[in-house]
């Protein structure tokens, strides 16, 4: 026989202004809109859950078939447009470092991007 586990739920912070009984309305959409993504996607693919039994039937420690072997973006971006802050990031970057190539070479006028400090020059007692 298996232990007995209790949870404690604990109400969402972005929804701590709302009553309890409009709390309860949003959680119960929630769960309806996820339901009703699940069913849908069991009718698109033909595959049905696994059921408990099933599940506790399996090792915890077990490694799945096939796992995506790609690495993670360095930006996690909902649309293609704002993963474009990767290409501006590096090309703020490189102009920051050309800034700092010519800035530390002597040239006090060495231009850096908009909205960057340029870098400390060493300190030399007077």
């Amino acid at each position: 026989m298996r232990p007995e586990e209790t949870v404690e739920l604990s109400q969402l912070p972005c929804w701590r202004h709302l009553s309890q009984e409009r709390y309860r309305e949003m959680i119960a959409g929630l769960i309806q809109e996820i339901e009703a993504d699940a069913a849908a996607e069991r009718k698109r693919t033909g595959r049905e859950p696994f059921g408990a039994a099933a599940i506790l039937r399996q090792h915890p420690h077990t490694c799945p078939n096939k796992s995506k072997k790609s690495p993670a973006p360095r930006f996690h971006a909902a649309t293609k447009a704002a993963r474009t802050l990767r290409t501006a990031y590096g090309l703020f970057l490189a102009a920051f470092r050309e800034g700092t190539e010519r800035f530390k070479g002597g040239d006090r006028t060495a231009r850096f991007p908009s909205g960057c400090f340029p870098p400390g020059l060493p300190f030399v007692r007077a």
